[in-house]
């Protein structure tokens, strides 16, 4: 098969693109995103290309935006061009120019593939590109994912070139006579990527000539076996996870549990070194024990691994008299002076002798060392220990709120128990009924 119909090939394959679609071109001028462009047009798709400029190669950056215009302009073709300060950018968040440039550039072409209208963003990774990006991930240290090499399609980006690879890119430019412009950054090995497209890949070809077809057959392989994996992995989470929980005996039965705390932790933010460090510690599970990623928590509850997304502190509410009280985005508490004996039994409710409660009242998080004498039990206990005796775990507690009266005295364990000395008598004239209206 030809060159340009093995793209085509890929493209159906893998749904890529469609004839009636609108599609971004990251266009550098380099050799790589030169083909894509050419190929994409020839295949009669409708293209805009884009082009950054990020100002880290002097005169050459200025030079490979005037190819560009100058390409654009002869197909043409309408061109996007953007101007990044990366060093700055760099500097400023405390990532490496590397970095800084992926950043600003996919923010970018998102940003505008909205704006336009666009279905998709094509980039002109190549079979070269997986086969270093497999290699990095093997240095680093990976799982069965990190050897699958690059997707086809990420999301709204688009890689038409997976199916070949440098060599022939460089060889079809030849032919068609289409010149490209090189950049300099690529021949230096001064970033772990060009470290290893300039010296280690040459040197597996002396070692095996046919190395990097054999590292991508190896790729194709592992693509098929994660299939497998992840199929098994997913039947494993809908059948261990109850309500953002698993049962660690149930989970120590599985013949992976690491793999199975991978898939489910991984993308709740924590990182491999902690996912380790939760499943060595199965076999003797420490209740209470606690871990945070920047956007979940985990703790250990009942013989459960528990997670849930982060919220933000809960705030302190003074209440100067009855009425309605927004407490927080999706929270308020309603207060009404009713005359006579109001019961109420529901847990959103506290039913309270009006007699007994001064204000203003004060509507916060539970404190170390908070007491109260739960209605039906003699003497006070403390708030924590009630709460444990509830099975709650340790972040529905840090969540749990008290009212207090203008004495500082707990009236009621939101959501859970009112307090003794405020609750309903034969004597009650009137009641103080107090609920508390939320979401979740």
């Amino acid at each position: 098969m030809g060159f340009i119909d093995t793209i085509k090939e890929y493209i159906k394959q893998h749904e890529l693109l469609t004839n009636d679609g609108r599609y971004l071109v990251a266009l550098s001028g380099g050799a790589d995103s030169v083909c894509l462009l050419r190929v994409l047009l020839l295949l009669g798709y409708q293209v805009e290309a884009v082009h950054c400029n990020f100002h880290l190669r002097g005169e050459e950056s200025n030079r490979d935006e005037d190819f560009v215009k100058a390409l654009c302009k002869q197909h043409s073709i309408e061109l996007h061009l953007i101007h990044f300060d990366t060093a700055t950018y760099a500097s400023l968040h405390q990532v490496s120019i590397e970095m800084a440039a992926r950043e600003l550039r996919y923010r970018y072409f998102e940003q505008l593939r909205q704006d336009t209208g666009a279905q998709g963003i094509c980039v002109a990774h190549h079979e070269d590109d997986t086969v270093e990006t497999v290699l990095m991930n093997l240095l680093r240290g990976t799982g069965i994912h990190g050897l699958t090499g690059i997707k086809p399609r990420n999301g709204n980006v688009l890689r038409p070139l997976l199916c070949v690879n440098r060599r022939n890119i460089l060889y079809w430019l030849k032919e068609i006579g289409q010149d490209y412009v090189t950049d300099s950054s690529n021949l230096k090995d001064n970033v772990v990527r060009n470290k290893i497209r300039l010296h280690l890949v040459p040197l597996l070809h002396e070692i095996n000539a046919g190395a990097t077809d054999n590292i991508l057959t190896t790729v194709r392989r592992l693509q098929e076996a994660s299939r497998v994996y992840d199929d098994a992995i997913q039947q494993s989470l809908d059948r261990l996870i109850l309500a953002d929980s698993i049962e660690i005996n149930r989970l120590m039965q599985e013949p992976s549990p690491e793999s199975i705390l991978f898939a489910w932790l991984s993308p709740r933010g924590f990182p491999p070194a902690v996912i380790e460090q939760v499943a060595d510690m199965l076999a003797a599970p420490q209740a209470g024990a606690e871990w945070q990623s920047e956007t979940h928590q985990m703790t250990i509850s009942r013989g459960c691994l528990v997670v849930e997304e982060k919220r933000t502190n809960r705030p302190t509410l003074r209440l100067p008299e009855t009425g309605t009280y927004i407490y927080d985005d999706d929270a308020k508490l309603r207060l009404r002076l009713l005359d006579g004996q109001h019961l109420d039994k529901r847990p959103c409710v506290a039913s309270l002798d009006a007699s007994t409660v001064r204000f203003p009242l004060t509507l916060r998080p539970t404190q170390q060392g908070d007491r109260f004498q739960p209605y039906g039990m003699t003497g006070t206990r403390l708030v924590s220990d009630y709460l444990t005796d509830r099975h709650l775990t340790i972040f529905e507690k840090r969540r749990t709120l008290v009212l207090c009266d203008a004495d500082g005295r707990i009236l009621w364990l939101v959501g859970h128990r009112t307090a003794a000395p405020f609750c309903l008598t034969p004597t009650t004239k009137r009641t103080l009924l107090i609920e508390w209206q939320h979401d979740a």
